[in-house]
């Protein structure tokens, strides 16, 4: 039995992230399954998303119906059950045989032709706990932070993060919308642009967040002319906001800028401005260049702690590498690669690189501090320790700037826009709107 397109991607692709540092929105949209119909593609995506989600949760279904324990089973055998567990118990739409025979034709295309008993076995053992997995699932109520991971396939360490730091509520919120497919949102950079995308067949509908952005409801953008050309981006609406929040300068630095989204707004917003785009790896630093081809955007990679340039900026951004975990709808193998160590690493980097940037601010100057991250230390932590090092430092009120930016027209929110700050901070959490979150801080160099 010869195994689909979609479902022999979607396998290449979990294996990969199990195996390698990758990113399963990297994959699925590399060359390798440009190929793939748009129906196939869209199975292959909702098979890796699925599974990276609920991972889990599919695994305690599978060690129950296993007589091995996970670790022992090798690799290329798990994922082939975890995909056929996600599409018995999540996609009403597929045939279980087919989920069932596709998986462990799998198993045998990965040489693994001595485990095609075990799969089999194991898989038959789920399909008979189908009706009583069923009702358990839906007649769970999360009210505990340990019933909170395991309902929502999230690690316990990560859930206890957040019942402490927002309340149990909120953290169930999080992660109940971590585990829904996120909308599509795109910023839109040519004149007829929008146009054009209705032309194929895209059908949009305004942003939630800001009046600029778009929804996609339905259609691939990623297949038309004014996304190939540049003109159309997919960007998260808080990511956009970001971009908004910095405002208007004449000498721009963005730190750490690539893929570009929020230098792409930068130089829309100031057009006169000129705009130097940073960022450490060459190669991300060439993929900059080539999303964003604006005249007035230099680019170069370089360290942003040791940039070969002594001049100051009247703006600075500074969009942190961070953990990520506002953006587990989107990229949810963070969740299973992310150790709670890894946070103080991450923020006494972060904290390296804003105290650098700060030093390229001009007098009466500011700077953008932004991370996708929900995490404390990364956030707030991060631009306390900083202002305290450094009194020619104080933070803007978020809310002041939001404030005009919705008067203006910028921001299309129905509700009150003090929902999106905390204390001086822009703070966006999953499940308050429907996009990542973000935390922003706007500091002013005083004269």
């Amino acid at each position: 039995m010869a195994v689909s397109p979609a479902r022999a991607a979607a396998f290449d692709v979990l294996l990969r992230i199990e195996q390698e540092s990758s990113y399963a929105t990297d994959l699925l949209h590399s060359a390798q399954f440009n190929l793939l119909s748009s129906q196939d593609h869209g199975l292959a995506t909702e098979l890796v998303m699925g599974v990276l989600r609920w991972r889990s949760l599919l695994d305690s279904q599978i060690a129950a119906a296993s007589n091995l324990a996970l670790q022992k089973i090798d690799i290329e055998v798990l994922s082939a059950l975890r995909m056929a567990a996600y599409q018995l118990l999540f996609l009403d739409r597929v045939p279980g045989r087919a989920a069932v025979n596709e998986s462990v034709e799998l198993v045998k295309r990965s040489h693994k032709r001595s485990a095609i008993p075990f799969a089999n076995a194991v898989l038959r053992k789920l399909s008979l706990r189908l009706p009583e997995f069923k009702t358990d699932f839906q007649s769970v109520r999360a009210e505990t932070v340990l019933q909170q991971a395991d309902h929502w396939s999230h690690p316990l360490w990560l859930v206890e993060r957040w019942s402490h730091e927002y309340g149990l509520a909120v953290s169930n919120d999080i992660c109940e919308y971590d585990q829904k497919i996120p909308e599509t949102s795109i910023h839109i950079s040519g004149e007829n642009a929008e146009k054009q995308l209705k032309e194929h067949g895209i059908e949009l509908a305004p942003g939630k967040l800001l009046a600029s952005a778009r929804r996609v409801i339905s259609g691939d953008v990623t297949r038309t002319a004014p996304f190939l050309e540049g003109a159309v981006s997919i960007q998260d609406e808080a990511s956009q906001l970001v971009g908004l929040l910095a405002g208007h300068a004449s000498m721009i630095l963005d730190c750490c800028a690539a893929p570009g989204g929020k230098t792409r707004i930068l130089a829309e917003q100031n057009p006169q401005g000129r705009i130097l785009a940073v960022d450490l790896h060459p190669h991300r630093a060439r993929l900059l260049r080539k999303l964003v081809p604006a005249k007035n955007v230099s680019v170069i990679a370089s360290d942003t702690r040791h940039l070969a340039t002594n001049g100051l900026f009247e703006l600075v951004v500074v969009d942190a590498p961070c953990s990520g975990t506002g953006t587990l709808a989107r990229n949810p193998e963070i969740k299973w690669k992310l150790r709670n160590e890894d946070i103080a690493d991450l923020a006494a980097r972060q904290s390296a690189i804003l105290r650098s940037a700060m030093d390229r601010v001009a007098p009466g100057g500011r700077l953008v501090y932004a991370t996708c991250s929900l995490e404390r230390e990364e956030n707030s932590d991060v631009v306390e320790k900083a202002l305290e090092s450094d009194n020619a430092f104080c933070a803007l009120d978020c809310l002041d700037i939001l404030r005009r930016l919705r008067a203006g027209g910028t921001l299309a929110l129905e509700t009150e826009v003090d929902l999106l700050t905390a204390g001086n901070y822009l703070r966006i959490l999953p499940g308050m709107l429907p996009c990542d979150g973000f935390f922003a801080a706007v500091l002013q160099k005083r004269n």
